[in-house]
């Protein structure tokens, strides 16, 4: 594409001639260094010099964030409510999958339909799911090929991620549209030392094989992290014993309809690459490459089949993700100025299909729809250390999206393809201050400027202060801020042929936009041990897009429309104690209230009470124990069905539930170490969201082989 090559030409013009003065700088500086020798200066609080060189870093503390600021800052020095997922943290409760870590995070509320794959939804403080930005590595991955543009984390295994940020309150000052609810920060592990490789093979419950491979190290300037991994599930079967009732009432339902289960396969691959060029400057290369294959069996299908529209029917779902970027990361004048540019591209290939036969004995309808999506990505941030004064960062980034849909017609009478393709660019301008008073008053504030090719223009700002009251070990933090998230390319083109039902894109939607703020009080005791807080948040959203229906002679039409405002606030709360040096325990509590400010009716799949406690105890040198107890109340969701020619959307409740999961390592040797764990412990039956149901008492174990 024309604009592809000017992006791509202009980025290497930049890119060969940064290249060109860094190198020029680099002589300068080892002629001033023949009789300078600069010790390196080693703090467990104040990050060293030399570890800035990699903008996206994972060998910070807990205490360290490198998202809230868009550079490494103490936590507790910025006003932002937060939780820092470290690499150490996945491996003990060993969470494979993204949606399992998330799911016990607070002010998040994770929706799964059905097991493993299943389309997956994240609520970040009763806002909508496509209000959180997801990044990876320095790149948006929010997916352009679904309805809303939402990140579906189902699909990311956890393998080779150093540390996930999870930023809560409107983040749209520095990271843009869809950061309205606040960010997920991924970054993938950068290898260092010696050669580290490793073999894991699990097996269990549901016909659950995984494997995974790979090694991560450095040679002298050059380090390198590498993973292969493939996942597999078979037979859980998701639909819920009183939806089978239902349907039996009316139509026979077969032992093998009740048996029919769900298969997920997934394939990736994860590669990081570091090369040190210069002591002042390095350039990176992340890259992750994702196929699954997940045919589901659920109650619509067991309709489907019900009614004699089709018999053995499944849906098919096949994804191809790929997600690259690299970046080249100059530290100038003695460390005053540091600068990152980053070229980044993702694409998302989706392909839905109804496998088994029709009434007819033909294949079914709608075979096949797929939706594709791409980004492209150049951006650039510098920041200015100012010492004493603060800093001050500045930066700007371009997108270009794209999409293109393609299906069958499924009005019967015409049942030719057809499709529909978009694209839209937005171009963006930040800036933020950060400074402190005495060590006492601590704060940043940002502004941003965004400019769609069609939704418009937006302002946003964030100002986060945090007070350090001395001698006492406690914070005070607060941030106020500005959000927006754009409809997404669907939501304003899309389209759909049916018998009876069609869907329309609105091209006059306008973005949603938010005004947040919360407040934070942290207390450290018993020299650090003893670490809690609670927080207090509201937002207000307006111009909510949301989908609309009229029926019409037997036919419904849906698009989306911005009809409604919403008010959020709650409470999140946590207590993290370090009893001893083998023993921790993990406490947080989330209390949500989400209402349509309209009808002030609850907002759908927002549970008011979410509470999530783990503790991590390694009774001798070589094995490790895990317990995680989550606890989530009930909530107001969406019908399994609905009345003829109507759709009640608050008639369904989901019924609270609490699990229990345990995890155990055990390290024989050097080389060798074995594991298991067990999910939901007491086989407790529920469904997140209604209609689905969630995976029972499972059990898993397998070994490592590592050098």
């Amino acid at each position: 594409m024309p604009f592809r090559a000017l992006l791509l030409t202009g980025a290497s013009f930049f890119s060969t001639f940064l290249i060109a003065a860094t190198a020029q700088a680099a002589e300068t500086v080892v002629d001033t260094k023949k009789t300078t020798v600069r010790p390196v200066v080693r703090n467990a609080d104040v990050p060293t010099v030399r570890a800035i060189l990699s903008e996206h870093t994972d060998t910070w503390p807990e205490t360290i964030t490198v998202s809230a600021a868009r550079r490494p800052i103490k936590a507790d020095e910025i006003g932002t409510a937060m939780t820092i997922i470290t690499e150490q943290q996945i491996q003990t409760q060993q969470r494979r999958s993204l949606s399992d870590t998330l799911e016990r995070q607070p002010g998040l509320n994770v929706v799964r339909t059905g097991g493993m794959g299943g389309t997956t939804a994240i609520y970040m403080r009763g806002t909508n799911s496509n209000e959180v930005k997801v990044r990876l590595d320095g790149m948006d991955v929010n997916d352009g090929s679904s309805a809303s543009g939402a990140f579906d984390p189902a699909q990311f295994m956890t393998d080779g991620l150093g540390r996930i940020e999870i930023l809560r309150g409107p983040q749209s000052g520095l990271y843009g549209a869809d950061a309205m609810a606040g960010v997920i920060d991924m970054t993938t592990a950068k290898g260092q030392g010696r050669i580290k490789p490793f073999v894991r093979v699990e097996g269990g419950s549901y016909g659950t094989f995984n494997q995974a491979f790979g090694a991560r190290g450095s040679l002298d300037r050059f380090h390198y992290n590498f993973e292969l991994s493939h996942y597999r599930q078979v037979g859980f079967h998701a639909i819920p014993r009183y939806i089978e009732r239902y349907i039996g009432s009316f139509s026979n339902v077969t032992k093998e309809q009740r048996e029919r289960g769900n298969t997920y396969d997934n394939r990736s691959a994860n590669v990081r690459m570091d090369y040190d060029v210069t002591d002042n400057f390095d350039l990176g290369l992340t890259s992750r490459l994702m196929q699954s294959n997940y045919r589901s069996y659920g109650s619509y299908e067991m309709m489907d089949e019900a009614y004699g529209d089709a018999q053995r029917e499944r849906q098919r779902t096949i994804q191809n993700e790929a997600i690259v970027r690299g970046t080249a990361h100059l530290r100038s004048w003695g460390g005053l100025f540091d600068q990152v540019i980053g070229l980044g591209y993702m694409t998302n290939w989706r392909n839905f299909t109804y496998t088994g036969t029709g009434e007819d004995g033909g294949s079914r309808l709608y075979d096949p729809t797929y939706y594709r999506s791409s980004r492209l990505k150049v951006d650039w941030h510098g920041t200015l250390d100012l010492k004493k004064y603060g800093s001050f960062l500045v930066g700007a980034e371009h997108f270009h999206d794209t999409y293109y849909g393609n299906q069958r017609d499924g009005t019967g009478t015409n049942d030719a393809p057809y499709s529909d393709r978009a694209s839209m660019d937005t171009t963006a301008g930040y800036g933020q201050y950060q400074g402190n008073w005495n060590q006492i008053l601590y704060g940043a504030a940002n502004v941003r400027y965004d400019s769609n090719s069609r939704y418009g223009h937006y302002v946003t700002w964030r100002v986060a202060p945090a007070i350090h009251i001395p001698g006492t070990g406690t914070v005070i933090k607060a941030s106020a801020g500005s959000g927006f998230h754009g409809p997404s390319l669907y939501q304003l083109f899309g389209k759909l042929n049916g018998s009876y039902y069609n869907y329309q894109g609105n091209q006059k939607l306008r973005a949603e936009r938010l005004i947040g703020y919360d407040v934070t009080v942290e207390q450290k005791l018993a020299h650090d041990k003893v670490h809690f807080g609670a927080t207090w948040y509201e937002n207000h959203v307006r111009n909510l897009i949301q989908s609309t229906a009229t029926y019409s002679g037997y036919t419904s039409t849906y698009s989306y429309a911005n009809v409604d405002r919403a008010r959020m606030f709650g409470v999140e709360a946590f207590l993290n104690w370090k009893a001893l040096d083998n023993l921790e325990f993990n406490l947080n509590y989330t209390w949500t209230h989400a209402r349509d400010a309209t009808d002030n009716q609850p907002l759908q799949r927002r549970p008011q009470h979410k509470f999530n406690f783990n503790t991590t105890w390694k009774p001798i040198k070589d094995l490790t124990l895990s317990g995680n107890i989550l606890y989530v109340s009930g909530w107001r969701d969406y019908p399994v069905y609905a009345a003829s020619g109507s759709y009640c959307e608050i008639c369904a409740k989901g019924h609270g539930y609490f699990t229990i999961d345990v995890a155990a390592n055990y390290q024989i040797n050097r080389f060798l170490s074995v594991f298991a764990r067990a999910d939901n412990l007491l086989n407790r039956q529920f469904e997140n969201p209604v209609g689905y149901l969630q995976q029972g008492r499972a059990g898993y174990g397998g070994f490592t082989l590592s050098y």
